[in-house]
C-alpha cells in the first residue's frame, strides 16, 4: 500500500514533528472516541470541538497503521463517528494519512484507510489540486484490496467522489475491473462512452445500492446523472445482454445499479432493453445449473418490469417464468406476474397466454422479406422455425448470394432464433395446463390459441372440448373451414377446455388413440397417448404421501437435470451439512397446489470431488395453498388433473434416469444395487411402460417386421434369424430365449424410430423401436461385441 506515496506532496521535518506531538498528547481522546463508537454513547464526545475530535481521529489513525492487525471495524467505526459530527480536516491531513500508510502492512477491515477517505470526501476542490494522481492510485489499491465488499465499496466511493473533483476522468478499481471477463469486455469496447461526463460519478452511484428497489432519494440523485452522461447506461446494459457468462458480485451490483436507473427512462426501448437485461441476468450455464449469471440485476429487473406497461413486462416475465432453474428467481417473478396481472385486471393464466410474442408473424406464420427479386420467407412447422427463400415462387435450396449482404438476413436468422425460444417456452406452458381446470370463452380461446401464429402451431394439434351448460362435454380437433380454424360442435357462446384422458372413458380415451395413430397426426406432447394415474388402495392407506416410486435408484446428475427441465426447484445432494436428502418442488393447478418430490443419497461419496453419483427415490407429498402458506392435503383431495400430472413426472424421473436403464450396469461387475438393477430393468410396467405398449400395438402392423414381432405383456418378443428376444417395454433391455441370457446392446446417442410416431416425449420407444429393427434382421449384425454376445464369434 505505498504506490501512490510518490506522487505526493512532501511533507517537511517540521510538520512530521508537529502531527507526532499533536497526536501523542491526545491519547485519552482516542481512547474515549473508541469506547464511545464501542458503546453507542456518543454524548461526551459531541460536545468536543472540532479540533478535540480531529485531533482524536489523527491519533486513531496513527495508532491503527503502526499496529498493522484488525480491531473489528471499531477504529475505522471511531473515525467515520467522528467525522459525522464535525471535523474541519485540512489539506495537510490527508496528505499526512496517506504518507503514514508507507510501507505499512493495514488491518483487513478497512480502518487503516478510513481517515484519508472521510478527509478526502469532506474537502473541495481547491484543497485537493494537484492530488488527483495519488487519490486515483489509492483508491485502485482499496479498489483490489481483501477488505470486505461493502467497506470497500463504501472507502472507494467517498475517495472517487473527491477525485471527481480534481477534474480528471477515471474508472475506480472496484468497477467494471480485471478480476472478471465483463470488466475488459465492457471497458475496451465502451471506452468512449465511459470516457464521458459524469459517467463514472453515475456508476459509483449505481454500484452504491444494495436492494433490488432503490429507495425515492436514490432515484432523485440518480436523475440528473442519467441526464448527463448521455448513452452510458444504455451501452453498458446492451453489451451486458451479448455478454452470455457469470459475472462477479461487484459487476452484479453495478448492472442492478445501472438497471433501476434505466427505468427513470419511460420509453418503450428502455422498457425493451430492461427486459433482454432480465432474461440476460436470469440465464444460467453450464458449469452452475440454477444459478443466474447475475442474480441481483436479475432480481431488480423484474421487479422494474412489473411496474412498466406495455406488452414487454408480460412477454419477458412469462418467458422468464418457464425459463428460469433458481427457486428464488422464479418465485420472484411469479409474484411480479400476479401483481401485473392485478393492475390490468387478468386472472392467473391469462397474464401468461396474453403475453405470447406473434414476432410478427401473419395468420399462417410466416413473414416475408422481398430482397432483389428473392423471398426471404421465415415460418414457423410443427415445432420450430425455420428460414427459406424463393424466386418467383420457386423455392431454392440455399441462401441466394444477392441476399448473403443484405441486413435482412441477419434479421430474419434471429428472428428465428427468437422464434425458437418463443415456441419452446410455449410449447412448456401450454403442457402445463394439462393440470388446470381452466374454461375459456370460446371467442378468447380463438383469439388466444387458434388463430395466435405461435400458440396455434400447437393449439390446432391438441384435442379440445367444448360446452353450453358447462356440464356436457364434447372433445374434438380443432379444423380449417373456409379458411378460418374452429372447433367442431363449439358455437358462439360454448367454453371450452383442454381435453384430458384422466377425465375420460376407456373407450374414449382407446378411440381417440386409434384417430391421432391413423391420421398421422403427431401432438406436440402425449396427450391422447398420455399415462394416467389414478389413485390406489396404497395410498388410501398411507393418506398423505406416495411411495408409489419409491425405493428407485437413479443417476443423480440425470435426474436433476430433467427435473430442472421439468421446472421442479430442489437443492442439491453433497457431502455439507443436509446435503443427505432433498425435497424437489413443484406448483400445478394454476399455482394452486404444489408437489414435493423426496430423494437422498443411495452412495458414499468418495474424495477428492465427493460427487454425486446416485439418489434414491423416496416419498410424494401435496400441499394446497392457503393464502401465503401451505396447507399438508391428503391426497384423496389433490384433483385428479394435478394428481395425474405430478406422478407423471416422477414416474418420468424414475423411467427415464434409473439405473434399471443402463443396459451396461450387469457387465460392470458392482454388486451394488445389482438386485435393484435385476428386479427394476424386467418388472411389472409403469404407467409410461404401459401406455409404450398401447402405441407399439398400433405402431408394429405398419412395420415390414410385423410378422416376427409378438407383444406381450412386459415384453416385445422379436424372432430373428439366430435367436429370440424378449425387449422390455419399461427399461429396454433384452433377454435371449430360451435361457434368459441378457444381451447388452447400448444405442446411439439419438435414435431414430423407423416410423411415424403419434408424439416425440419418450425417447424409450424410439430405443425399443430401434433395436426391434435390428434383432428382427439380426443376420445382418456385424457389431463383434453383439455377436460375441449371440456366441456366433
Amino acid at each position: 500500500m505505498a504506490s501512490f506515496v510518490p506522487l505526493l506532496p512532501p511533507l517537511s521535518d517540521a510538520e512530521r514533528s508537529a502531527y507526532a506531538q499533536a497526536t501523542a498528547a491526545v491519547g485519552d481522546l482516542a481512547a474515549k472516541a473508541i469506547t464511545a463508537a464501542m458503546s453507542g454513547d456518543v454524548d461526551e464526545i459531541k460536545g468536543w470541538t472540532d479540533e478535540q475530535r480531529r485531533l482524536a481521529a489523527l491519533r486513531i489513525h496513527a495508532d491503527t497503521v503502526r499496529a498493522g492487525h484488525p480491531a473489528f471495524g471499531i477504529a475505522g467505526h471511531a473515525v467515520a463517528l467522528l467525522d459525522e459530527l464535525g471535523v474541519c480536516w485540512t489539506r495537510t491531513d490527508l496528505v499526512w494519512g496517506l504518507h503514514m500508510l508507507a510501507g505499512r502492512v493495514l488491518p483487513m477491515d478497512g480502518s487503516g484507510q478510513r481517515l484519508p477517505a472521510v478527509a478526502a470526501a469532506r474537502l473541495d476542490r481547491a484543497w485537493l489540486e494537484g492530488l488527483g494522481p495519488a487519490l486515483q492510485e489509492f483508491v485502485q489499491e482499496v479498489g483490489s484490496s481483501r477488505i470486505p465488499n461493502a467497506i470497500r465499496q463504501e472507502l472507494v466511493g467517498l475517495v472517487s467522489a473527491a477525485h471527481g473533483r480534481t477534474g480528471t476522468g477515471w474508472m475506480p478499481a472496484h468497477l467494471l475491473h480485471a478480476g472478471e471477463l465483463f470488466g475488459p469486455a465492457a471497458t475496451v469496447e465502451l471506452a468512449g462512452v465511459l470516457a464521458g461526463p459524469r459517467v463514472t460519478e453515475l456508476l459509483l452511484h449505481c454500484a452504491s445500492l444494495r436492494k433490488p428497489a432503490p429507495s425515492a432519494k436514490w432515484s432523485r440523485a440518480a436523475e440528473p446523472l442519467l441526464a448527463a452522461s448521455g448513452g452510458a447506461v444504455h451501452a453498458i446494459l446492451t453489451r451486458f445482454t451479448t455478454f452470455g457468462q457469470y459475472v462477479r458480485a461487484d459487476a452484479d451490483d453495478l448492472l442492478r445499479g445501472l438497471t433501476c436507473v434505466l427505468d427513470l427512462d419511460p420509453s418503450e426501448s428502455a422498457t425493451e432493453l430492461i427486459g433482454s437485461v432480465a432474461l440476460a441476468a436470469g440465464a444460467t450455464g453450464a458449469g452452475f445449473p440454477g444459478y443466474p449469471f447475475a442474480p441481483k440485476t436479475a432480481a431488480a429487473a423484474v421487479e422494474v418490469l412489473a411496474r412498466r406497461g406495455g406488452d414487454v413486462p408480460v412477454r419477458v416475465l412469462s418467458r422468464l417464468s418457464l425459463s428460469v432453474k433458481n427457486k428464488a428467481l422464479l418465485s420472484r417473478t411469479h409474484a411480479a406476474l400476479a401483481r401485473l396481472g392485478a393492475l390490468r385486471g387478468w386472472q392467473p393464466g391469462e397474464v401468461l397466454e396474453l403475453a405470447v410474442d406473434g414476432h410478427g408473424l401473419d395468420g399462417d406464420g410466416r413473414r416475408t422479406w422481398d430482397v432483389d427479386g428473392y423471398t426471404a420467407i421465415v415460418e414457423v412447422g410443427e415445432d420450430k422455425a425455420r428460414l427459406r427463400f424463393e424466386r418467383a415462387g420457386r423455392p431454392l435450396k440455399g441462401v441466394p448470394a444477392a441476399v448473403k449482404e443484405s441486413p435482412v438476413l441477419a434479421e430474419a436468422r434471429d428472428l428465428v432464433k427468437q422464434l425458437g425460444k418463443t415456441l419452446a417456452a410455449e410449447r412448456a406452458r401450454i403442457e402445463g395446463l394439462l393440470s388446470e381446470d381452466r374454461v375459456w370463452p370460446c371467442a378468447d380461446w380463438v383469439t388466444r390459441y387458434l388463430d395466435h401464429p405461435v400458440s396455434g402451431v400447437f393449439a390446432r394439434r391438441l384435442i379440445w372440448q367444448a360446452s353450453a351448460d358447462g356440464e356436457t362435454w364434447t372433445a374434438a380437433l380443432p379444423e380449417r373451414r373456409d379458411g378460418a380454424w374452429t372447433l367442431p360442435g363449439a358455437g358462439s357462446a360454448s367454453r371450452i377446455r383442454l381435453w384430458h384422458p384422466a377425465l375420460a372413458g376407456a373407450a374414449e380415451v382407446t378411440a381417440w388413440r386409434d384417430h391421432v395413430t391413423a391420421s398421422g397426426l403427431r401432438q406436440p406432447f402425449k396427450q391422447a397417448f398420455r399415462e394416467v394415474y389414478l389413485l390406489t388402495p396404497a395410498e388410501e392407506q398411507t393418506r398423505t404421501y406416495s411411495n408409489r416410486f419409491a425405493a428407485h435408484i437413479l443417476r443423480y446428475r440425470q435426474a436433476s437435470a430433467l427435473m430442472r427441465t421439468r421446472g421442479w426447484q430442489a437443492t442439491y445432494l453433497g457431502s455439507w451439512d443436509g446435503g443427505g436428502s432433498s425435497e424437489a418442488t413443484k406448483l400445478f393447478g394454476g399455482g394452486a397446489w404444489r408437489a414435493s418430490f423426496f430423494h437422498e443419497l443411495a452412495d458414499d461419496l468418495e474424495a477428492p470431488h465427493y460427487d454425486v453419483r446416485f439418489c434414491a427415490t423416496d416419498q410424494v407429498r401435496f400441499a394446497r395453498r392457503d393464502g401465503a402458506l401451505w396447507e399438508v392435503a391428503p391426497l384423496a383431495d389433490v384433483p385428479l388433473r394435478v394428481f395425474s400430472e405430478v406422478m407423471r413426472d416422477v414416474d418420468l424421473f424414475v423411467g427415464v434416469t434409473s439405473i434399471a436403464t443402463d443396459p451396461t450396469w450387469a457387465d460392470r461387475g458392482e454388486d451394488r444395487f445389482q438386485e435393484y438393477w435385476s428386479s427394476a430393468s424386467f418388472g411389472d410396467l409403469t404407467a409410461s411402460a404401459e401406455v409404450r405398449r398401447d402405441a407399439l400395438a398400433r405402431i408394429l402392423p405398419k412395420l415390414r417386421i410385423a410378422g416376427r414381432c409378438e407383444l406381450q405383456d412386459r415384453y416385445l418378443r422379436v424372432r430373428g434369424s439366430w435367436r429370440t428376444y424378449k425387449i422390455h417395454l419399461g427399461s429396454g433391455n433384452i433377454l435371449m430365449e430360451p435361457n434368459d441370457a441378457y444381451l447388452c446392446i447400448v444405442p446411439g446417442r439419438t435414435p431414430a424410430a423407423p416410423v411415424h410416431l403419434p408424439f416425440d416425449d419418450d425417447p424409450m420407444l424410439s430405443v425399443i423401436l430401434s433395436k426391434a429393427m435390428l434383432l428382427a434382421a439380426d443376420e445382418k449384425i456385424t457389431d463383434s461385441s453383439i455377436l460375441r454376445q449371440l456366441s456366433l464369434t
